[in-house]
């Protein structure tokens, strides 16, 4: 971990978009983590106290998804940011803790940029 650059943990069943968005996220300036899913994720959170952001995916096997994922950590560890994203339900300003964005599947990855760097407050 590089001292100062916000830690993104991504929690995302599917290999692939879990490799390309840590990709992205990465080129961006910011430190990642990985997680395939919530038990690994709540172990990792355990772990690593830097972590700022869990951009995670809504539907994921397991123990809970995306959305428990998400109140279990604002419960938990209350400054950690939230971003979650799914391309077949669309989660509401209630079903995720205050503060918190959805990200609709597809989104570009800049859009997954700007919406680390809002929670943040990383610069450009």
């Amino acid at each position: 971990m590089v001292p100062g650059e916000p830690v993104i943990l991504i929690v995302e069943d599917d290999f692939l978009l879990r490799l390309d968005s840590a990709e992205t996220i990465e080129h961006a300036g910011f430190e990642v983590i990985q997680a395939a899913n919530a038990d690994e994720a709540i172990a990792l959170l355990e772990a690593h106290s830097e972590i700022r952001v869990v951009f995670t995916d809504i539907q994921m096997p397991g123990s809970m998804d995306g959305l428990k994922l998400a109140l279990f950590v604002r419960d938990r560890w209350p400054p950690i940011k939230i971003i979650a994203t799914s391309g077949h339900v669309v989660a509401g300003e209630t079903d995720l803790p205050a503060g918190s964005l959805f990200l609709p599947k597809p989104y570009r990855g800049q859009a997954l940029v700007s919406a680390l760097r809002e929670l943040t407050g990383a610069a450009n």
